[in-house]
């Protein structure tokens, strides 16, 4: 190594040092001057000798990198979203469900304050940051690594011995004081200030011009690591060691041994939030031990070990205007109601969902009544009481809707149904429309150039009556279009064609059958495999499929039971969408066809994953309990006690890691 190389080796390792006093431990030991001076003479000795490049050396976070189009990336590990409580109740009926899981007495908890951000996943491989990506949908986020880049906190290498691969989940904050100062800037600019820290800090992470993040006084709070090492047993020992080698993880976590010491921490920081120097809306509490983590395990969309307790949240008083009514694109009936604007929880709110009829006549809800409004989950806000003794006197109780706002044909409601429903499905414009908006959007079709609006000029413009014209569309007809262009045109037709390698499971989601989300139209693609399939199954055989029930099963029969339904698809079928499996992608052998498998403890040849990855890539199907359709527990070490004892009064066979390689071969 040179003597040149081994100086800029020195000065980046010494400003990476700085950086991690300076924002992580709010202890600076050099002069912003002297700081600077270092800087500038690194990028002296980088820009004379470009053969020592490092995308990672403390110069890059400056910025500069401008990005036109976030790429969208696939989670390798999927973000769940938190399951909520709101009371002390909540969590003692959480930890009751755990014991009976895992079989023991006594359960040890970590305790962390639920930071108000953006959501960000950040990749290391062989120590170095590689990837920085948002939460997105929890499946599929947006790359904006260059602009991570230059938030200071976030270590770009990790210097000291860690783990070598890994993700570390936390959130982009904007701190009190760093955005109170970006106000007092934009205010003194004749601007408009930002509303609130979580919207701005969420908002900067997708600025084109990574220069431009940069100026922004960002902060990165930590919380949670996803490996395959098996270096570290707890959840506690595993975040005190990432702040050890330098990531930011907040000192306010606990380590609980009893759900008394949860309270505890609960009621503390219930009353001292306000002095923290960032939002926090809550306090999440997880199961401390890694290993029953994966006992435990995650429901459809949140981790079975992991809870948000909530704060009560900010309440005000408000005028309620007037009620309107929504349709969705299933033709279901949302009442809102029309506030007087008012500041909540840091933005203003004009609007409130009433949800149905039932809830206004259960809240005897008028219209210039005084509204109490909050913010359920601190996201939507939602009215939850009527201040009677401010009632006029001459107010009338709400006559509920009788006809379709959009198209005026009159309203429906089957037995046992809180909504009601507009049964014009086919004429009614705002259902043909919002269909046509979830076959484009991210989760579906995901078709690039395409958005809401463009959807509606579409169809005003008579180009579009449902989501197969999108594909006989032609250049020539969008161009005419308000703020079309040949490029935006060009744009449409690009994506649209793209839009043909889109996998089975996603097209069936796009269809939008009823009650047919992400996780049943997976279901249904992997089991029947083709679009025919699915559309000649009878009621009993959809019925008798995992986790298929009677009212899932009825939908699907009802949606293929309409005419123009079955045409549309015929349509997109001989538009070359993918309507079948292709299961040479994801499957090596169908030796385990048939077979359900639960997996348990910790495994010497394969981690857990790489264990239900082939199972799946061999025909079987995973369960995260056992029940009497489980065919195998796979029982690794440390297997809770109650599993055991559950698959032998089930009469459930229970087979090692070696039996199992034997049975795939």
């Amino acid at each position: 190594m040179s003597s040149v190389q081994i100086k800029i080796e020195n000065l980046r390792k010494e400003l990476n040092q700085h950086n991690h006093n300076y924002y992580v431990l709010d202890h600076p030991t050099i002069s912003d001057y002297a700081f600077d001076m270092k800087l500038t003479e690194l990028q002296k000795l980088e820009d004379e000798n470009p053969q020592y490049f490092d995308v990672n050396s403390p110069t890059q976070r400056v910025g500069g990198e401008i990005t036109k189009n976030f790429e969208n990336v696939a989670h390798k590990n999927r973000m769940y979203s938190l399951a909520n409580s709101y009371s002390k109740d909540d969590l003692l009926d959480w930890e009751k469900r755990l014991l009976k899981i895992i079989g023991v007495a006594q359960l040890e908890f970590t305790c962390e304050l639920k930071y108000d951000g953006a959501s960000i996943n950040l990749t290391y491989e062989n120590s170095k940051l590689k990837t920085a990506v948002t939460r997105g949908d929890g499946f599929i986020g947006d790359n904006v690594t260059p602009n991570i880049k230059t938030i200071k906190s976030i270590p770009l290498q990790i210097q000291e011995e860690f783990l070598k691969n890994f993700e570390i989940r936390g959130e982009i904050i904007l701190p009190f004081k760093g955005f109170n100062k970006m106000n007092e800037e934009r205010i003194a600019n004749g601007e408009e200030p930002y509303r609130n820290p979580r919207n701005t800090a969420s908002g900067s992470l997708k600025l084109q011009d990574s220069r431009e993040v940069a100026k922004r006084p960002l902060d990165c709070l930590l919380y949670h690591i996803v490996t395959d090492e098996a270096t570290y047993k707890t959840h506690f020992e595993i975040l005190e060691n990432a702040r050890n080698v330098g990531f930011k993880v907040p000192k306010e976590i606990k380590l609980c041994k009893t759900i008394d010491e949860v309270f505890e921490f609960v009621n503390y920081w219930d009353k001292k939030r306000q002095e923290l120097p960032y939002e926090t809306d809550g306090v999440v509490v997880k199961v401390n031990s890694l290993h029953y983590q994966n006992e435990i395990g995650f429901t459809s969309k949140s981790p079975r070990w992991a809870i948000a307790y909530k704060f009560k949240a900010e309440q005000v008083t408000t005028t309620l205007n007037s009620i309107s009514y929504q349709v969705g694109r299933t033709g279901a009936i949302t009442p809102v109601a029309n506030l007087e604007p008012v500041e909540l929880a840091g933005t203003i709110v004009k609007r409130a969902s009433l949800h149905n009829a039932d809830q206004i006549e259960k809240l005897d809800i008028r219209v210039n009544d005084i509204v109490f409004v909050e913010k359920g989950g601190e996201i939507i806000p939602k009215i939850v009481g009527v201040d009677l003794e401010k009632r006029p006197f001459d107010s009338v109780a709400v006559q509920y809707a009788t006809a379709c706002p959009d198209c005026s044909i009159k309203l429906e409601r089957k037995e046992g149904d809180a909504k009601h429903y507009c049964p014009n499905e086919y004429g009614c414009k705002t259902q043909i429309v919002g269909r046509i908006q979830h076959f484009i959007s991210r989760k579906a079709m995901n078709i690039d150039g395409i958005g809401a609006e463009t959807v509606e000029l579409l169809f005003d413009a008579g180009l579009i009556t449902n989501y197969a014209d999108l594909y006989d569309l032609e250049i020539e007809q969008i161009i005419p279009l308000e703020r079309m262009a040949q490029k935006s045109a060009e744009n449409i037709i690009n994506g649209i064609e793209a839009s043909k390698q889109v996998p089975f499971s996603k097209v069936l989601f796009a269809l939008g059958i009823r009650f047919c989300g992400e996780t049943v139209s997976k279901k249904l693609a992997k089991h029947f495999k083709t679009i025919d399939s699915l559309m000649l199954a009878d009621f009993e055989t959809l019925k008798n499929v995992d986790e298929i029930g009677e009212k899932i099963a009825e939908s699907i029969i009802a949606f293929f039971a309409v005419e123009l339904n079955v045409e549309i698809v015929n349509r997109l079928k001989n538009k070359q969408l993918q309507f079948q499996l292709h299961e040479e992608d994801t499957t090596i052998s169908n030796k385990l066809e048939g077979l359900l498998f639960v997996v348990s403890g910790v495994f010497s040849k394969f981690s857990r994953n790489e264990l239900k990855k082939a199972i799946e890539e061999n025909g079987g199907k995973n369960s995260g309990s056992l029940s009497k359709k489980t065919n195998y527990l796979i029982a690794g070490d440390a297997m809770g006690p109650a599993k055991k004892i559950k698959a032998e009064k089930l009469n459930i066979q229970i087979i090692s890691e070696d039996k199992f390689i034997e049975m795939i071969g």
